[in-house]
């Protein structure tokens, strides 16, 4: 039921209670129904959103290295989650219908979903020193709303939603808190990007690391967060952008975000922060590390300088340790994690899409393959082969 409505007058005053009732949509999603095997298309149910939830119609969604990661690998470099479950988490869409006590968001606008919420509320919200809200975090970490259920089914069986998302379903339901609304001119095929890889790595450079003009970076990994990475620091003004990837059909697609060089470490009989410790004359100020392998993380650590050298983790890994030698920190280094790029999710993504409408971003190039819901494995399979960067299907 939708708030009641006042009419008044000079005499009385009349009260009108509008009772919408939302009504189960039947669609198509891809669902894993357990762990290393493809996804199915299957005909789903979506129910109308609950208090403080909304629906909406997803248009177009990126696959992302995590929801394959957890697909394959579930229980190596991420935690177990429940399934069945659709996977997906970096979408665009339109608001379908919105449940009670929904008011920033109405039917027709265009919207990204986020799997980082942001209340406004809580401590973490008022605080500048970061953007880890924790409204709804537990569930949605589990793939149910507030209420510990689903709002996608399959024959009646509950269906998890990956990160509180699912962008792999034509629709889907999200907290009010877990979405934010854009521009209308937007074209969702692009900023859907912005949902996960771009903001992440772009954010990593610009937010986490703060990059400084006329430094010198590496970012470790050309994938989209990689790729963004690069582009984070050419914005930034660093002088010298070293991609480090050992696919070296990816070092064309770096030099166009703004790589100045770049090396493949199966070149080099040594270390590659050796190499880059050797190339740059002590160390680069800024390492990106975009893969989430803790090898890489302590390589990306060494190759930056003493004294100030500052490494940011922006590679996704839950259950893997780094082994680090205390001296590395001890001499200047700073390590420091970013989580969705440092962004303040719901305010800070309608500024990201800003910035690509007035060409001051980049997203087309991320793109790589464009595809539809029933080619979803095909999509998975150049992602793990290293020939795309982004697929985005459309649904």
């Amino acid at each position: 039921a939708n708030p009641a409505s006042q009419i008044s007058s000079d005499s009385h005053i009349v009260t009108i209670t509008c009772i919408i009732l939302f009504k189960v949509i039947k669609c198509k999603a891809a669902v894993a129904w357990e762990p290393g095997k493809p996804l199915t298309i299957q005909d789903v149910d979506v129910a109308p959103p609950k208090v403080h939830e909304v629906r909406i119609k997803i248009v177009a969604t990126g696959v992302c290295h995590t929801d394959w990661e957890y697909l394959y690998e579930s229980g190596k470099g991420m935690k177990s989650r429940p399934f069945p479950l659709v996977l997906g988490h970096e979408a665009a869409g339109i608001v379908e219908s919105v449940g009670p006590e929904v008011t920033k968001f109405s039917p027709g606008d265009k919207v990204i979903p986020l799997f980082l919420p942001q209340c406004g509320e809580c401590e973490r919200c008022r605080s500048p020193k970061t953007n880890q809200c924790r409204k709804n975090w537990a569930n949605m970490q589990l793939g149910v709303m507030a209420d510990g259920t689903s709002r996608i089914s399959y024959k009646n069986q509950q269906l998890y939603q990956f990160l509180g998302v699912s962008s792999f379903s034509q629709y889907t339901v999200v907290p009010d808190t877990s979405l934010t609304k854009i521009r209308c001119d937007a074209p969702l095929d692009k900023v859907c990007l912005l949902g996960c890889g771009v903001s992440t790595g772009y954010g990593a450079a610009v937010k986490t690391a703060k990059v400084e003009k006329d430094s010198s970076c590496a970012v470790f990994g050309l994938g989209a967060v990689g790729l963004a990475a690069v582009m984070g620091c050419q914005v930034a003004g660093a002088k010298r952008i070293i991609g480090v990837d050992i696919n070296p059909d990816k070092f064309e697609k770096a030099r166009v975000f703004g790589a100045t060089e770049c090396i493949n470490p199966r070149d080099h009989e040594k270390a590659i922060q050796e190499v880059l410790v050797e190339k740059t004359g002590g160390g680069v100020d800024y390492a990106l590390e975009c893969v989430g392998s803790p090898v890489i993380m302590n390589a990306a650590l060494e190759s930056t300088a003493e004294a100030w050298g500052t490494c940011v983790i922006a590679g996704w890994t839950e259950t893997e340790t780094m082994n680090i030698m205390v001296e590395k920190i001890l001499m200047g280094r700073t390590l420091k994690g970013t989580y969705f790029g440092g962004w303040k999710s719901v305010e800070d993504v309608p500024k990201l899409v800003d910035d690509y409408m007035n060409k001051k971003l980049k997203l087309d190039e991320f793109i790589t393959h464009n595809l539809t819901l029933d080619q979803i494995n095909v999509a998975f399979d150049l992602l793990k082969s290293g020939k795309s960067i982004r697929t985005v299907i459309s649904l």
